[in-house]
Order: structure tokens, then sequence, then C-alpha cells
């Protein structure tokens, strides 16, 4: 198909597809001529993945290595989930305490010296997020957060496709970026159904504990 075929099908303006072929994010398409060249499914399919990173959130820099993962992907799932943790967690602003960050990462159950910076970066930062806005998560709190990140990894990593090489690296690298708005928007879903079973709904006061006098 050419291009305008391709924006048609893609719903993604003939400016934008060739910003995205500039910014190589998009594979050149078959030369049929000096000007024009020929677009295929698999064109139309980095499309949906490129639109969908860049929903996400996605730098066009960390988009580039993404897609650059999915054509060239790394030796093993390790490698291929520091290609995605790379695309959504934040560069620290200046130099951050890690001491609590390596706590929570041994919490886990890892271990500190096997820890990637960037993720020890992430989680140090959000700690000091927190610590910044003078918000304290309550023990108890932390502990089920902890709890919930390793079940939902050991769900994910379960469930990489071993048949296929091309599907594992789709599963990891896009599965890892993509489904964090899915994993945020279901906790503000489940707050409110655990809040309303709990409290009542829309139109109950806020419990208060009695005060002692």
């Amino acid at each position: 198909m050419r291009i305008s075929e391709l924006a048609a099908a893609s719903e993604v303006p003939v400016a934008t597809i060739k910003y995205y072929l500039r910014e190589r994010l998009l594979p050149e398409g078959e030369r049929t001529s000096a000007t024009q060249a020929r677009y295929g499914d698999a064109h139309l399919s980095r499309l949906r993945v490129i639109r969908a990173l860049l929903t996400a959130g996605v730098s066009i820099a960390e988009t580039r290595n993404v897609v650059a993962a999915l054509d060239a992907p790394p030796p093993g799932p390790y490698d291929l989930l520091g290609v995605a943790h790379a695309a959504v967690t934040p560069r620290p602003s200046g130099p951050l305490d890690t001491t609590g960050a390596l706590e929570l990462y041994e919490r886990l159950g890892g271990v500190a010296a096997q820890c990637d910076p960037g993720l020890l970066a992430g989680l140090a930062q959000a700690l000091d997020t927190l610590e910044c806005a003078g918000f304290t998560v309550p023990s108890e709190v932390l502990d089920r957060y902890v709890e919930a990140a390793r079940r939902i990894a050991e769900a994910e990593i379960d469930g990489i496709p071993t048949d296929s090489p091309e599907l594992a690296v789709q599963y990891i690298v896009l599965g890892t970026v993509l489904t964090e708005p899915l994993i945020l928007a279901l906790r503000r879903a489940a707050q409110q159904v655990v809040s309303s079973a709990r409290f009542g709904g829309p139109d109950a006061t806020m419990p208060m504990t009695p005060q002692e006098s």
C-alpha cells in the first residue's frame, strides 16, 4: 500500500507517519521510485505499537529503543525487561538516597548487588517524592504493596510465551510498558469498590473516630 493508504488504514496522518520515519520509529517502505514507497501489514502493526507507546507517555527516544528491541531483541528475557523498564522509569533529577529503595528491593526477594541502577533510581525517586510531600505510607500498607507487586510479577513472568521468540519479545516489552496504565486504573477502581462496600455509596459521610475527652 502507498503511504496515503497506510494513513487511512491506521488512522494516522501522513505527516505523522513521515515524522515517525524521520525519527526511525517506523522502518522505511520498499522503494518503488525515487519519491514513492510501498508499505505492508508490518508497517501497519508497527504504527499501532508506536501510537500505543506514545499514548502511554513513553518518550520518542525510549519508543525508539523499544521498537529497536522488537526488531533486534537482546539475548534473554532479563535484558528485554531492562529495555521495557528503561522506557517507563523516570530519570532522577539529581542524586538520591537509595537506602530505602534497596530495602524495598530486598523485601521483594531481590539481591541488592543485582538491582538494576535504573530501577533502583526509580524506587528512590518514588520514595523521595513521598518524603517531599510529607506523606508516609503505613507499614502495613507498604507490606501489601510489596506482596502485590511480587505476585503480579510472578504471574507476568509465568505468562511469557515459550513457543515463539517473537511473541515473547512482544509480551515482555509491550506487556511491561502498556499494562502500567491498566494496573493503575484497576487500583483506582478497586479503591472505589472496597470503599463503597466498607463505607457506603457516594452519599455516605466520612467515618470519624470519636476523640477522647
